[in-house]
């Protein structure tokens, strides 16, 4: 997993290294990285464009602009402020960089071949405003490659952004110490393009925010073994559907089925019993031994939900509790369970606005899951696993085609498979959500939910191939 590090983190990590390392600069390597990536993009004798600000962030890109024009680049430099970093301003004198004015970068746009965003750093606020605002809008209309320090301009750190944000959209971001929270959540993500961490020797101890690899999804998957048996790959109990919406039965089902689950035990609605029992003939059905428990798809409005859900938590087995489960939830949850809301569905479960919730997902998903005491995956175009203990992790990153109705409850199923597997709450959120991105990530398209979910053993061999590699 990648650590994800706060604006705070930093900064102490930072002090942490100015203090081990008196009289050192963390600059001359932190512009060294960016010099060296904008060469990869551009070549040593291109036109580059540097924008710089008053901070830190202006002085890596002033020290980036003299190492470029020591490299045989071409290189303007647009100081945005009425002061800059002086001794990288000197640097960049003497390397022969030439300074320019706010029209004079915008009128130079047509011939740069690469622009050099070091405006605004990890203390910069939401928003760019004034030439600087005029000239990101210039560099997007241009169409000219643009090469951000540490994240782009316009974008908070420790925010997933807006989708009215004005900043610098990149083409390639290098980031220092630890990735940053913009930099992996929508709608922020895509203003950062391809993003490089560069090693800058920044230590960030104990992060609570983390983001998933393909190689953890590979590393926590429960593949069956030489001595596995369908109780021993677990049995999974799905209470969901209903007469009104017995599409929601059976797409559980499919998740459940399709992600490896040892056995399917049925005890949901007639109607949706009657489809299941046509569609997956392994299906068994009515009361008996059961690992963990899917409830709460299609339910509908359901006068007996409260009595269901604490007779099934009241066994100690594991639930995930999804869709109108989540209307009847007990005060507290036992800390084995998940609970899989959208932003709307948890905005009504913390007394929020809709909006509240999409503009700070993290601190709503770690509020419900103090709450609640239990795990909470918050689905979403960016997924996030919150614990109790305040730790979030995010999913694997899939498709936009994956927004569509009966998404949640295939991924319902897929986290029942993952809990009756004997996973905990937090991977099986973490690994349901991600093993559903591969998959439509694998074989991009509008696939209905079902039939994607037929897709997952394909990516689920692959990912076994690699674990077994691994081990090798």
């Amino acid at each position: 997993m990648r650590a994800i590090a706060t604006v705070q983190q930093i900064r102490d990590a930072e002090q942490a290294w100015f203090d081990a390392h008196p009289g050192e600069d963390l600059m001359a390597e932190a512009s060294a990285h960016v010099a060296s990536t904008a060469l990869q993009m551009v070549g040593d004798h291109a036109r580059v464009l540097v924008v710089v600000g008053t901070g830190n962030n202006g002085g890596d890109g002033l020290f980036a602009a003299r190492d470029l024009a020591n490299a045989g680049c071409d290189v303007a430099v647009w100081c945005t402020g009425s002061r800059w970093h002086e001794a990288g301003r000197a640097a960049a004198e003497a390397a022969g960089c030439v300074f320019a004015d706010a029209r004079e970068a915008i009128e130079g746009l047509a011939e740069a071949s690469l622009v050099i965003d070091a405006v605004l750093g990890i203390g910069g606020r939401a928003g760019l405003r004034g030439p600087v605002a005029e000239f990101a809008r210039a560099c997007a209309d241009v169409g000219v490659p643009v090469l951000s320090v540490d994240l782009p301009s316009g974008l908070a750190a420790d925010s997933v952004g807006a989708r009215d944000t004005i900043s610098f959209r990149a083409t390639r971001t290098v980031t220092f110490g630890a990735l940053k929270l913009c930099q992996l959540a929508n709608p922020a993500r895509p203003a950062c393009g391809l993003v490089e961490l560069a090693p800058i020797g920044l230590q960030i101890p104990s992060p609570r925010m983390w983001a998933t690899e393909l190689v953890d999804i590979a590393a926590h998957w429960p593949f069956p073994g030489v001595d596995s048996d369908k109780y021993s790959r677990g049995v999974v109990g799905l209470d969901t559907g209903s007469e009104r919406y017995p599409g929601a039965g059976v797409l559980s089902t499919t998740g459940a089925l399709f992600s490896g689950a040892g056995m399917i035990r049925f005890c949901g609605a007639r109607r949706s019993a009657e489809l299941v029992g046509a569609a997956m003939p392994s299906v068994t059905f009515g009361p008996g031994r059961v690992e963990a428990w899917v409830l709460g798809c299609g339910w509908g409005a359901r006068d007996d939900a409260a009595s269901v859900i604490a007779e099934r938590l009241a066994t100690g087995v594991p639930a995930v509790l999804d869709a109108d489960a989540l209307r009847d939830l007990p005060d507290t949850v036992p800390g084995n369970c998940l609970l899989t809301p959208h932003a709307g569905e948890l905005a009504r479960l913390l007394g929020r606005d809709r909006a509240e919730v999409e503009a700070d997902p993290v601190a709503a998903a770690r509020t419900a899951a103090a709450h609640y005491g239990a795990t909470v995956l918050l689905k979403g175009s960016t997924q996030y696993v919150a614990e109790p203990s305040g730790r979030v992790t995010l999913a694997v990153e899939g498709p936009a085609w994956t927004a569509q109705a009966g998404s949640g409850d295939t991924l319902a199923g897929i986290c029942g498979t993952l809990l009756a597997a004997g996973l905990s709450a937090r991977w099986a959120g973490v690994l349901g959500a991600s093993i559903q991105a591969l998959t439509a990530a694998a074989k991009p398209g509008p696939y209905p939910p079902d039939a994607l979910a037929h897709r997952m053993p394909g990516v689920l061999a692959k990912l076994a191939g690699r674990a077994a590699g691994a081990r090798d």
